[in-house]
């Protein structure tokens, strides 16, 4: 079985918005998806791309994906990349597909001179993280995630 890996394209926008809600459900968070087809052309493909992908494909066929952006390290003064969303089809884990999606955005961050490559995981999720920690990665316990959204991010904008 070869693993193929190329980026997203904009033909490419129904199996990204298919993917994330995939995820979305493994992860038990599919009632936070606010995704659509639409949505997600524009953020992706639009004027001002905010992210790109990596499509994993097994014999032609879709088996994941990884979603990612440049993020900047101050310290480093260097950019990085911070993978948003990996999710590989529950019938292609353990085949190799998600090292190969992780091996092309260690390529991608080492091409573009990044400083790090950098994701978060769910606590829960201990498979994705025996897996992560087999690569080398190690966690970040130092430090708390904090987000600002809808409401909260309406008022501190002052709207």
């Amino acid at each position: 079985m070869k693993v193929e890996i190329r980026f997203g394209e904009p033909r490419d926008v129904a199996l990204i918005t298919q993917l994330i809600r995939e995820l979305a459900r493994y992860e038990k968070l599919e009632h936070e998806v606010a995704a659509t087809e639409e949505k997600v052309a524009k953020a992706l493909f639009g004027k001002r791309p905010y992210a790109e992908t990596l499509i994993a494909e097994v014999n032609g066929e879709p088996a994941g994906f990884a979603l990612f952006f440049h993020n900047f390290s101050t310290f480093l003064a260097q950019p990085g990349i911070y993978l948003e969303d990996l999710f590989v089809k529950p019938e292609q884990r353990s085949h190799g597909v998600g090292r190969a999606l992780l091996e092309r955005l260690a390529q991608i961050a080492v091409q573009r001179d990044c400083g790090r490559l950098e994701w978060a995981v769910l606590d829960w999720n201990e498979d994705a993280i025996r897996f992560y920690e087999r690569l080398g990665a190690k966690p970040n316990a130092e430090w708390t995630v904090y987000r600002l959204a809808d409401e909260s991010l309406r008022a501190l904008a002052g709207k």
